[in-house]
């Protein structure tokens, strides 16, 4: 029997960590086989190209060189680890999926949408979500919320550079709404985890 495979998406400081925590503790309690990862990383290949990625000091990388390790990440990550674990029939848990790369390298760094496009279903071997929790506030809001913190290169892009994430994580919902679940992320924790838990279908 296939798994379930839950990603959440959003902005810098949405809050995505604490509600797959709860998330966690749901599934735990219900003694529900769960795997939780994250992009880009999750095995050991996909993490050493999430330090190149994140690093402030590679400030000069090219959106295109961005977007094709960004890919790289997620080829090994769905192989390696998604897949598998899926098909062993586990709830998927990813911090991020393929719409991150829509948001941030099609959107805020102007990237054609139908190269995205291809190198996603390659990436992902045509693997898609079962359900995408978009958790959304304002820019200035999620960067406020990680304003203290040792921020990495896509956390120190311009407030232009994050409204046009949120954006586009907006319409991509719109086009995707069967498999979204758009949540208010600037009400409590445990009001948008029970609006999650709520959602789901396992």
């Amino acid at each position: 029997m296939r798994g379930y495979f839950i990603t959440f998406e959003g902005i810098e400081g949405s809050g995505k960590t604490t509600q797959i925590k709860l998330l966690v503790d749901y599934l735990h309690k219900r003694q529900l086989p769960y795997l939780t990862t994250r992009e880009p990383g999750g095995t050991a290949i996909a993490e050493a190209i999430r330090k190149i990625l994140l690093d402030p000091l590679c400030s000069e990388m090219l959106p295109e060189t961005e977007l094709l390790l960004y890919c790289a990440s997620r080829a090994q990550h769905t192989g390696e680890l998604i897949l598998p674990a899926l098909k062993a029939g586990k709830v998927v848990i990813s911090d991020r999926y393929y719409d991150s790369t829509y948001a941030y390298q099609g959107a805020a760094r102007a990237l054609n949408y139908e190269v995205i496009d291809q190198l996603t279903a390659f990436a992902t071997f045509n693997t898609t979500p079962d359900l995408t929790v978009l958790l959304d506030l304002p820019a200035e809001v999620g960067l406020g919320r990680i304003k203290d913190r040792n921020l990495d290169r896509l956390e120190q892009e311009s407030i232009s550079f994050h409204q046009k994430v949120r954006a586009q994580y907006l319409f991509i919902a719109k086009k995707h709404a069967s498999r979204y679940l758009v949540l208010d992320a600037e009400k409590e924790a445990d009001e948008i985890h029970q609006q999650i838990v709520q959602a789901l279908k396992i």
